[in-house]
């Protein structure tokens, strides 16, 4: 609930700091001041938006970075590290339904424990599949396409007599 919250939190976050940051004016914009624009920006004051929008930019880039870090932190603690022998053990073949008495999850470190002492192992083993072979099919001899020949491309000049300027 909370990870969806600050998920949520975190792309607004992003969409603020985007929109904010295009709002700001370049270097070179000051310029136009010279020419009678400069009378528009006293809202923010004598230095124009320039110092509320950097210090609104640098306000929102920290809580931005620091929803990124709990973010991270909180995925982290919720992820179950699974190893790939217990994935192994656990998937069964397509279609195949187990014995009753042939376990769904067999324990890889028991078994290894088990073989460097040198105890007997007790491998369960799933029953054979049974599947039926699929019927022959005869196919008449006239449907079997015919392998294509590579072309021989004669090339000028190469003895036939078409080698120009003769």
């Amino acid at each position: 609930m909370i990870f969806t919250v600050l998920l949520a939190v975190h792309i607004l976050l992003a969409l603020l700091l985007i929109s904010v940051i295009l709002l700001q004016q370049g270097k070179g914009a000051t310029a136009g001041a010279a020419f009678g624009s400069g009378a528009s920006s006293t809202v923010f004051g004598p230095r124009g938006s320039a110092s509320f929008l950097t210090r609104l930019t640098s306000i929102l880039a920290v809580l931005f970075f620091s929803n990124s870090l709990l973010l991270a932190y909180l995925y982290s603690q919720t992820t179950k590290q699974v190893s790939l022998l217990d994935q192994v053990a656990t998937q069964s073949a397509p279609g195949a339904a187990l014995a009753p008495d042939v376990p769904n999850k067999i324990d890889v470190g028991d078994l290894v424990d088990k073989a460097t002492q040198g105890k007997a192992l007790d491998v369960p083993v799933p029953p054979a599949a049974t599947t039926t072979a699929p019927a022959a099919v005869s196919v008449p001899a006239a449907d079997v396409p015919t392998p294509l020949q590579p072309a021989v491309i004669a090339t000028p000049g190469a003895g036939d007599g078409t080698t120009p300027g003769k």
